[in-house]
């Protein structure tokens, strides 16, 4: 039954984009979602024949409890970037607030910043952005930015909480983010972290320090783009495998093995408990 329920949510999202002709995103995140949404996934869309409109409310490492804190005092601290027609628009000093009401939005994605992703207690107040989300967009459907775990050199300073162990630091995630979805009635998860980590290990492991530029944030070759394809199969209801789009950066078999690794994911995902 609840994969059914989690099938039925991907079609609704899908529908909203048939029956709109474009499909409206916010991301309310960090850097994280930067690396997901900015750079490939209209392209991704495009070559589909899907028009996507995409907006990302960005404070680098932006925490939920932060994002709550600057709702409470209304306060402009966000850079907002907005693709429309695949032209990026920007603009400093903006507020939830407005960016809530700036679109019709079909979709928006919530997510804990990326060190605070493995540990439950960061989800305490999960509850009462998803809260807000509902009250200020309340045609939109809720949707988890399951983010990735760091490179296993990575010095980020939030690494040691999980004894500087990426596999330790990756099941920590899916079972922290798991469990607060299920909390709060979030059927829909992008699992940008078990794509990422499908690919690791694999050829597409030359991009990067364990497809990350700095130990943490994703290389700008394979993995921004792996994370936009885990977004756009997850988005749309429709497999990634296949799609035309192929950045500079990749060769033919490159891309597959990236889309492979998207889609895969996306179908694991779907099978989660």
């Amino acid at each position: 039954m609840k994969r059914i329920l989690i099938l039925f949510s991907l079609a609704l999202i899908g529908a909203s984009a048939l029956a709109n002709d474009t499909l409206k995103v916010l991301a309310i995140g960090n850097s994280f979602s930067e690396d997901a949404v900015e750079q490939n996934l209209y392209d991704i869309a495009a070559a589909a024949g899907k028009d996507i409109i995409i907006g990302n409310m960005y404070i680098g490492g932006c925490t939920i409890d932060k994002h709550l804190d600057c709702i409470a005092g209304d306060k402009p601290a966000y850079r907002y970037r907005k693709i429309v027609d695949g032209k990026t628009a920007e603009t400093h000093k903006f507020k939830l607030s407005d960016a809530i009401k700036d679109e019709v939005w079909d979709v928006v994605s919530v997510q804990q910043a990326s060190g605070y992703s493995g540990l439950p207690e960061s989800y305490a107040r999960l509850g009462e952005l998803c809260a807000w989300v509902r009250a200020n967009a309340p045609q939109a459907r809720i949707v988890f930015h399951q983010t990735w775990a760091y490179s296993k050199t990575s010095n980020h300073n939030h690494f040691p909480w999980y004894d500087r162990d990426q596999q330790k630091m990756y099941e920590a995630i899916l079972s922290a983010s798991g469990a607060a979805v299920k909390e709060n009635g979030i059927e829909v998860v992008i699992p940008s972290g078990r794509a990422i980590q499908m690919a690791r290990g694999t050829v597409l492991d030359a991009f990067g320090d364990d497809l990350t530029r700095d130990g943490f944030h994703l290389d700008l070759k394979a993995g921004r783009y792996i994370a936009a394809a885990t977004w756009f199969e997850t988005l749309f209801g429709k497999s990634v495998v296949g799609n035309k789009y192929c950045p500079e950066s990749l060769s033919k078999k490159q891309l597959r093995l990236a889309q492979k690794c998207a889609h895969r994911a996306v179908r694991q995902q779907r099978r989660v408990r």
